[in-house]
């Protein structure tokens, strides 16, 4: 089983986020969090620094780290405003260009699921402004229906990764699918819009999945960690981050990329598509 790690930009700064609900929600959660113990003075004071200085990206940071751990992981990044997903496209440029030229691989992190021509908008745009033209998409919340994966098939994408289901990659047409098995805010949170698991829970449960994974016969194990949260104003979701690898790594599994990992696939696969796959999924395939 070989490990693809993957980094959804959901923030770049909370200026951004003036003129919608998301800085409210953050206050809120952040008290919740704070009085269910969750979380220490000293992270919510961390909280406050972070906006007073208007960062709510750790990517550079998140960057070296995988580099030094030799995780190849890839960034997914917004083009269009959307659920909460709010930066410009100068950020988009700046930190596309930050991303490519330290090695990761760049793809979408999508907004439009059910309308091709917007879908296909995306794509364009962010083909420009990186001038890739072989890249994947995540979808932001994981929002998909019926008609998703081929919209996205038909827009030109090589791969998509927001299907949350224990399942091996599946071709449908040209696109390749991989599930998504691990998600740091599923895995922390449950069904809360809070922290509702302390770290030593969430590493045990981390460990029961990796290990039910592994029986099921999967043989790229996907995980999603967002960059928000690799700061020390979440130092749980942080040391979740760095202890997941360095037990992977201990484990010896292997990391990899979707890319590699569709040069493999296409390789000893015969492309078929799966009759198995029922397309709507707004919410998880399974809950934690």
């Amino acid at each position: 089983m070989k490990i693809i790690i993957s980094h959804d930009i959901d923030h770049i700064t909370p200026s951004e986020h003036l003129n919608d609900l998301i800085l409210p929600k953050y206050a809120a959660r952040s008290a919740i969090e704070l009085m269910l113990g969750r979380i220490t003075p000293i992270e919510l004071l961390k909280r406050g620094k972070g906006l007073l200085a208007n960062r709510w990206n750790n990517i550079a940071d998140l960057m070296d780290f995988d580099r030094q751990s030799g995780v190849p992981s890839t960034f997914f990044i917004g083009v269009s405003k959307g659920m909460g997903l709010s930066y410009s496209l100068a950020d988009v440029e700046h930190w596309s260009k930050a991303i490519l030229m330290r090695g990761f691989d760049l793809c979408v992190h999508g907004i439009s699921f059910d309308d091709f021509s917007r879908i296909r908008t995306e794509r364009e745009t962010f083909s420009k402004i990186t001038g890739l033209q072989d890249f994947g998409i995540r979808m932001h919340y994981l929002r998909l229906n019926f008609e998703t994966l081929s919209h996205l098939e038909r827009a030109g994408y090589s791969y998509d990764s927001s299907v949350y289901q224990i399942k091996n990659p599946f071709k449908m047409g040209k696109l390749w699918e991989f599930p998504l098995h691990i998600m740091d805010s599923r895995i922390f949170c449950g069904n809360a819009r809070w922290q509702a698991r302390t770290l030593e829970e969430t590493k045990y449960l981390t460990q029961k999945l990796i290990d039910d994974i592994s029986r099921r016969g999967i043989n790229y194990l996907t995980i999603l960690f967002h960059d928000l949260y690799f700061c020390n104003s979440y130092r749980s979701w942080k040391d979740w981050y760095i202890w997941l690898i360095e037990y992977l790594i201990d484990n010896k599994l292997s990391f990899t990329s979707h890319k590699s990992a569709i040069k493999d696939l296409e390789r000893f696969s015969e492309g078929r598509n799966d009759p198995d796959f029922i397309g709507k999924s707004e919410r998880p395939f399974y809950s934690l």
